[in-house]
């Protein structure tokens, strides 16, 4: 086969840095979401959903062959704090955290995340950022040690 085809869907989850309320104004927050997915896209992945509250995103993304999960994340995030830095002074000493979670997601379920990612702020009345990631490392079979997965 001359052709190479990929179609892999990841859910990745990562907060700002100690968990700041950075994007706590909604529209400054849509903004940096669509930012985020003008970035994906030049990395030759496609944003399907990009959603989060004032200290966290989801991306809900494809995967292009040509990429690692590592790359698509490390990139995504320098360029678009290298963005939200030059936004105003409250952000003039932005970061996100240092880590991220990655999570394959079937096509069979993509509307449930697409769902689950527009309802962030309703979900993030009752569940905190913390809990919702061990929520999906369980779910997922990851097992993290918690005094390093904060930061």
């Amino acid at each position: 086969m001359p052709q190479s085809l990929a179609r892999i869907l990841i859910h990745t989850v990562f907060s700002t840095k100690n968990r700041e309320s950075v994007f706590l104004d909604s529209a400054f927050r849509s903004e940096a979401h669509a930012y985020l997915g003008g970035v994906v896209k030049t990395l030759g992945c496609v944003p399907i959903q990009i959603g989060g509250t004032a200290d966290h995103v989801h991306l809900f993304t494809t995967l292009s062959r040509t990429i690692t999960i590592a790359e698509l994340v490390k990139e995504t995030k320098r360029v678009s704090t290298n963005w939200i830095q030059e936004q105003g002074s409250g952000t003039k000493s932005f970061h996100w955290q240092a880590g991220y979670g990655a999570f394959s997601v079937s096509e069979s379920n993509c509307r449930a995340v697409v769902s689950y990612i527009e309802n962030q702020e309703e979900h993030h009345r009752t569940v905190t950022f913390q809990e919702e990631y061990r929520m999906f490392c369980r779910k997922h079979g990851v097992e993290i040690d918690e005094r390093f997965v904060w930061d």
